[in-house]
């Protein structure tokens, strides 16, 4: 059985859509949710399911990156997690933080990448003109969001969409993919995996 480590930033929908779907036969189990914000709403529906906690404030650290994730890593080492799932974490990682999880920590990202990498995604979509929108679940690298390709689920931009309106769908689809994802993950297939 595989132990997965959550981290997330604020109210952890993708966490919990992770989460609810580690059950029954599923290979894996979360066994810590980790928040850079003592107050992250999902560190309580964490709670509520069970799951250990830890919360390490980003913001005493300043510009020190190194010292916040030396912090990070002594609550996320503790865990023994085998793989590490970002889940709305809003913290740049450093290549010395991300090496040492290398091919076993996963991102979701609210774009079909590699268009659209780091933030605004879906106003860069808007403002592009593109046709469809979606999310994409990847290896985490050093270079942001430029892992391989682990599954991606597409949503058409429908007239009259708003940011906001296209990340609910974005959202929604966010929820079925990365599940989808991380059980096979669990156990070593990395095949991608694509919703229409």
């Amino acid at each position: 059985m595989k132990r997965v480590a959550i981290l997330i930033s604020g109210g952890g929908s993708n966490m919990v859509a992770l989460a609810d779907s580690m059950n029954g036969d599923h290979p894996a189990r979360p066994v810590l949710v980790l928040s850079n914000d003592p107050e992250a709403a999902g560190l309580a529906k964490a709670a509520a399911r069970g799951i250990p906690t830890a919360a390490v404030d980003h913001r005493p650290f300043g510009r020190d990156r190194a010292a916040f994730e030396a912090e990070l890593l002594k609550p996320l080492l503790a865990a023994e997690p085998d793989v590490v799932c970002l889940a709305g974490f809003m913290r740049v990682l450093t290549p010395e933080f991300v090496e040492k999880f290398q091919g076993r920590m996963l991102n979701i990202h609210p774009s079909l990448l590699p268009k659209y990498p780091g933030l605004h995604t879906h106003e860069r979509a808007l403002a592009a003109g593109d046709a469809e929108a979606g999310c994409t679940v990847h290896e985490v690298t050093p270079d942001l969001d430029a892992g391989p390709i682990l599954g991606q689920a597409r949503v058409p931009v429908l007239p009259g969409d708003t940011p906001d309106t296209l990340a609910e769908r974005v959202l929604v689809m966010e929820h079925r993919l990365y599940p989808a994802v991380l059980r096979r993950f669990a156990v070593g297939d990395r095949t991608p995996v694509y919703l229409p």
